[in-house]
């Protein structure tokens, strides 16, 4: 038997990864079985379980990087920070600007983390500084 519409396209949607979900710290790993120092996401959503969806990039520690690649500059929603790692963020090109950092955990919107009296970080890193202990 069939199913309905709305059941088959939420299927769909399930398997095709459209609804995400953010994983958690310690099961960070690269594709290899590296330890991951932190994983930024494109998209984000008002439903959590949404969240951490679209591409992605790894950051392996340590690693410091003035500027980042065109494809990823401004353009992070949410990530996730490895166990015993710090993600350190700025919002201009060689580390200038404002700067946060975040520690283990998942963040799952940058629009609910402040810059600043008016701002926020989604969409808004353009340089980090990640390591590990």
């Amino acid at each position: 038997m069939g199913g309905s519409p709305a059941s088959l396209l939420l299927s769909a949607l399930l398997l095709s990864g459209a609804l995400a979900q953010c994983p958690e710290p310690s099961t960070l790993r690269d594709v290899d079985g590296v330890r991951v120092c932190a994983r930024l996401y494109q998209e984000s959503n008002v439903i959590y379980d949404r969240c951490c969806a679209g591409g992605y990039f790894d950051i392996i520690s340590p690693a410091d990087v003035p500027y980042m690649e065109r494809a990823w500059n401004d353009r992070v929603s949410s990530l996730v920070v490895g166990p015993r790692c710090q993600l350190t963020v700025w919002n201009k090109r060689n580390k200038l600007g404002k700067r946060r950092t975040f520690r283990t955990g998942i963040q799952y919107r940058l629009v609910e983390s402040g810059k600043g009296l008016f701002g926020n970080w989604d969409n808004s890193i353009s340089s980090y500084y990640c390591t590990c202990s």
